[in-house]
């Protein structure tokens, strides 16, 4: 599972799904043309469609559009400031009365590196949060990394030139995504390189199915792949969360699963949904299967909650699977966003709560390579009294991705924001702490098998743990 770079994209996707209607006088109307306060986001909206372009100060191309129906139900308007509904978030929007010259100019350029080069750079200059935290001088960067480009310069050298830059720049969140076959051609480049050590390779999901085998002395599992629950001995409740994302209902076609993947026709599905649709989904998967894992561990000691294999997804899934231990609604977090050469007014985050929650010891289990969302769900649990985190930190890995294409049509995301707790502190590279130390190792593949081949040792430090935060 990737981080927020693959699917929490879609958090920040909200933002290029809204609608409005420009024609119209009445500053009453939502139709216009808007700017974003933040975001680098121009919104045109008329009576029936609404379209948003990315514009850097050197180019503005569309990137999403769509019918007014579809988005119509996220969009506030007060005061000629337009607020847009993204799940948890508001992203706002101001009027204004022209509509840019670069978004109506037809760009001839499109595969020339060095203006791809530049858009991509614009795009960093602007909004990249995190030059300080990382020691990065941009200035002497962006110099560095242009003197690498011409003219003559292939798409594969470009590739790679963008991304060193974002290896370099230590952006959790930062990725390119050229075609296929750029792509290809750069691993056929790097194929001298590849991992060729002797020791035994692990995947996440992997490592994630031998601990909850060994843990389980009651598997009660049903019904899904990604989530796995039951009881240990003396009833101790254990919930095993592989990933936060894809629990959606979408009605698969059977055939088309064992022909491409579920993941691949999920996605297929899923793109087709209106952002509401896509929310609400994942939202409601979660929350079914968290309705059959309460009631099947409501009578437990305490419960388990193993994300140290999680590799992220969706934030709004992960506070779904926190609500079902939070007794009232509370604030988690903040977030802002960079702005020219600030941040954007401070959004508060919210937990919402259960009817029927869970208030007896939650105890939280992390590692390095708990990122993304799984870093959002560790942040948020800081707020709820009954639960504690074990293992070692998260990885660090919170701001949101904000999605941008190139003129030549490469996808590519930067970290724009930074959430704080109630404190104001941030975690961002840092991770979020744990109570209890495990001391896991860094490396991901080092971690994957000291816990893989040893699973006796792995869950008797963790027992070890709660028994001490417990004074037992």
């Amino acid at each position: 599972m990737q981080t927020k770079t693959t699917f929490l994209s879609l958090t920040l996707l909200s933002i290029l799904l809204i609608g409005c209607n420009p024609n119209e006088k009445n500053n009453n109307s939502i139709e216009g043309i808007w700017k974003s306060i933040g975001y680098g986001k121009i919104l045109k909206i008329d009576s029936t469609s609404y379209k948003y372009f990315d514009k850097t100060s050197i180019s503005c191309l569309p990137s999403k559009q769509g019918d007014i129906s579809e988005v119509k139900n996220s969009i506030t308007l007060k005061n000629d400031t337009l607020a847009v509904k993204s799940g948890y978030s508001y992203y706002y929007y101001t009027r204004t009365n022209k509509f840019p010259d670069l978004c109506q100019k037809n760009t001839n350029n499109i595969n020339d590196p060095l203006y791809n080069f530049e858009v991509f750079a614009d795009t960093y200059k602007e909004h990249y949060a995190f030059f300080e935290l990382n020691k990065i001088n941009w200035d002497s960067f962006y110099k560095t990394a242009k003197e690498k480009i011409n003219s003559n310069t292939t798409e594969v050298e470009l590739y790679l030139i963008i991304q060193e830059m974002i290896e370099n720049l230590k952006d959790n969140h930062g990725s390119i995504e050229p075609t296929d076959e750029v792509y290809e051609k750069a691993e056929q480049l790097n194929i001298e390189n590849e991992d060729t050590e002797e020791f035994k390779w692990y995947g996440d999901f992997q490592v994630a199915g031998l601990v909850a085998d060994y843990y389980l002395k009651e598997n009660l599992t049903k019904d899904s792949w990604l989530i796995n629950w039951g009881k240990m001995e003396n009833n101790i409740g254990f919930i095993q969360i592989k990933a936060m994302f894809l629990y959606g209902d979408l009605s698969l076609n059977d055939s088309l699963v064992k022909e491409n993947g579920f993941v691949s026709t999920y996605m297929d599905a899923f793109n087709n949904l209106s952002y509401e649709e896509q929310i609400s989904k994942e939202i409601a998967g979660m929350n079914n299967i968290m309705n059959t894992i309460m009631e099947d561990l409501k009578e437990t000691k305490y419960i388990i909650i193993d994300v140290r294999f999680n590799g992220g997804g969706q934030d709004v899934v992960a506070l779904e699977v926190l609500r079902h231990f939070n007794k009232s609604r509370i604030q988690i977090a903040s977030k802002k966003a960079r702005h020219h050469n600030d941040f954007t007014k401070k959004t508060p985050i919210y937990l919402e709560s259960s009817e029927n929650p869970y208030t007896k010891p939650v105890y939280l289990l992390t590692s390095q390579q708990s990122a993304s969302a799984t870093d959002m769900m560790a942040l948020s649990s800081m707020e709820i009294t009954q639960l504690k985190r074990i293992g070692s930190h998260t990885n660090g890995a919170i701001s949101d991705a904000l999605q941008k294409t190139l003129p030549n049509g490469w996808h590519f995301s930067l970290s724009n924001e930074i959430y704080t707790d109630n404190n104001g502190k941030y975690y961002e590279n840092i991770g979020v702490p744990v109570d209890f130390e495990l001391n896991y190792p860094e490396d991901r593949q080092t971690f994957f098998r000291s816990v893989a081949e040893d699973l006796k040792k792995d869950k008797q430090d963790v027992l070890n743990a709660i028994r001490k935060l417990r004074n037992e």
